[in-house]
């Protein structure tokens, strides 16, 4: 059976979420009270519902209380955030997303019991910022202030040499998730991942390293 989702706010970081569980075969309610920017997506998911999420009645109509999950991404209006929050709590759904836009709002947020707090501008300001600081890192997730997952390509010192000779756990005190690497099948480059990579596999020039540990360690290990 599909997984059901809402989408309930259908800004950018709305409407690239719900585009994405579409494209994943879940079925997706996507909804706003902004006809245009639900015509805009009305082809690219199951359902495009313009309706204004406060209004119980209108989410009941829709169907919303029998989704396995519910994302609101309401941004530009906290007060409504919030709202559509505790209606969704009253319609007992199983799980709630729901998008911050100051460390308050997401304070507020906790105290309401919502499964996951997302905060997509910071998220990118942080990613963007970290990019411009160590540019040799090709993605970043913070986990915490302290904990990240970087993925970064593999240090020239590293090459040829397996995981064991490397000691990434020994010498910086990271643990390697996964090896990402690009291999050519008849002429078309595919991306492969190694993930848990065993401590005699070697590592090759080109790779990707996905690591996580102490930010101050990933630091160090960038600087090889």
């Amino acid at each position: 059976m599909k997984k059901q989702f809402a989408v309930i706010g259908l800004g950018r970081f709305g409407s690239s979420v719900a585009i994405a569980l579409a494209e994943s075969g879940s079925e997706v309610i996507a909804i706003d009270k902004d006809d245009e920017k639900v015509k805009n997506i009305s082809d690219l998911v199951t359902y495009a519902l313009v309706l204004d999420a406060i209004d119980e009645k209108a989410l009941r109509s829709a169907g919303v209380q029998n989704v396995d999950v519910a994302i609101v991404s309401i941004g530009e209006n906290i007060e409504a955030n919030i709202l559509v929050v505790m209606l969704l709590k009253e319609l007992k759904i199983k799980t709630i997303i729901a998008k911050a836009v100051t460390a308050l709002h997401g304070k507020v947020l906790e105290h309401l019991a919502v499964d996951k707090i997302v905060y997509p501008e910071r998220d990118m300001a942080i990613r963007v910022a970290h990019g411009l600081v160590r540019p040799g890192i090709v993605d970043l997730l913070e986990l915490s202030p302290e904990y990240s997952i970087i993925e970064m390509p593999a240090p020239g010192v590293f090459v040829g040499k397996s995981l064991q000779e490397n000691q990434l756990r020994l010498k910086y005190g990271v643990n390697l998730i996964a090896i990402k690497r690009m291999k050519s099948e008849k002429g078309i480059q595919r991306e492969t991942w190694n993930v848990n990579p065993l401590p005699t596999d070697i590592i090759n020039e080109g790779d990707l390293l996905v690591t996580i540990g102490l930010n101050r360690d990933l630091e160090r290990l960038g600087r090889e």
